[in-house]
């Protein structure tokens, strides 16, 4: 048993991820290229950030992600290959970029096997361990597209330890991949629970607010700016919930509970449509699916669902 084996069980969608990601291993040459041979390895395609879905049976069933093995598939030198992690049986996991395939979907190797499918629509479909190793492999091939020259002098950068550095061929310097850290949070005064929407949501629906933590500002910080700045309201005691892994492109959600201190709302027109404070039972109705559809609330592969779902159930 590892340690991640001992962490407690996260609530939320492409968390808990099951493979050990080995990060002693990445710079072993020989190790990466043995298991790149071995059999009982697995390499996942992705074509243009989209993950390889086998072709499931029946409609509304659920799917399998197209895990393939070594030599199914050619791995071109100019192609990017990320290590994953090892399962508890020792297999290793990658992920593989072949998105300059013309259509892989209908020509070559992989015709008439699958498809590629955007990651949060397939999300709900496939295993929840599978759905993590995915939002990894996203993130990380994203990443890659997004380094390819150097930030410092923009020469060409080569991709080192099994995709977890790029170097500089100019100037040497290292880049590593990026997570950015944005707080969501659910403002809360009593039995009421602040929500706002955008206009880009669907009518009726609501959620918890978030903005980007910026340099140099701790957690509690960014909440207490961003409920201010959104919706015009004071914050005080902030309580840490959980985070989610969020490969669109590359963020780390970080859930809050805030203390609000006042309860007038002015709203920032630039960041929000409306913002508005709901009765507990409100949200216990919306999260439980009574009440029709006065109220929605973003699905359950979001953070905001379980923010939500924990306050007005649980707490």
């Amino acid at each position: 048993m590892t340690l991640l084996h001992l962490i407690p069980r996260n609530p939320n969608t492409y968390a808990n991820n099951p493979l050990d990601r080995v990060s002693h291993l990445r710079a072993d040459l020989g190790w990466l290229a043995d298991r790149l041979r071995d059999p009982n390895s697995r390499i996942v395609p992705f074509w243009r950030l989209h993950p390889f879905i086998l072709a499931a049976p029946q409609p509304q069933t659920m799917a399998e992600v197209g895990w393939l093995r070594p030599g199914a598939i050619e791995l071109g030198t100019e192609e990017t290959t990320v290590l994953l992690g090892l399962d508890r049986d020792g297999a290793a996991y990658f992920a593989h970029d072949i998105s300059g395939w013309s259509d892989p979907e209908r020509q070559g190797p992989l015709a008439g096997l699958g498809s590629f499918e955007e990651l949060r629509g397939i999300t709900s479909r496939i295993d929840a361990g599978d759905a993590a190793i995915l939002a990894q492999g996203k993130a990380m091939i994203d990443w890659h597209a997004r380094h390819r020259f150097c930030a410092n002098c923009g020469a060409a950068t080569a991709l080192q330890d099994a995709g977890y550095r790029r170097l500089c061929d100019g100037c040497g310097t290292e880049h590593f991949p990026r997570t950015d850290p944005v707080v969501i949070m659910l403002a809360v005064r009593g039995d009421k629970a602040l929500l706002g929407r955008q206009p880009r949501f669907p009518p009726r629906m609501y959620s918890a607010l978030a903005g980007f933590v910026e340099p140099g500002e701790s957690i509690e910080e960014a909440v207490a700016r961003e409920v201010h700045e959104e919706a015009g309201i004071q914050v005080g005691a902030v309580r840490y919930h959980s985070t989610q892994p969020w490969p669109f492109p590359s963020s780390l959600m970080i859930g809050c509970i805030a203390e609000a201190e006042s309860e007038e709302i002015t709203v920032d027109d630039n960041e929000l449509e409306e913002a508005r404070w709901f009765e507990r039972e409100q949200l216990r109705e919306a999260v439980e699916g009574r009440g029709g559809r006065r109220l929605l609330l973003p699905p359950p592969l979001a953070i905001a669902h379980q923010l939500i779902r924990w306050w007005c159930l649980e707490d």
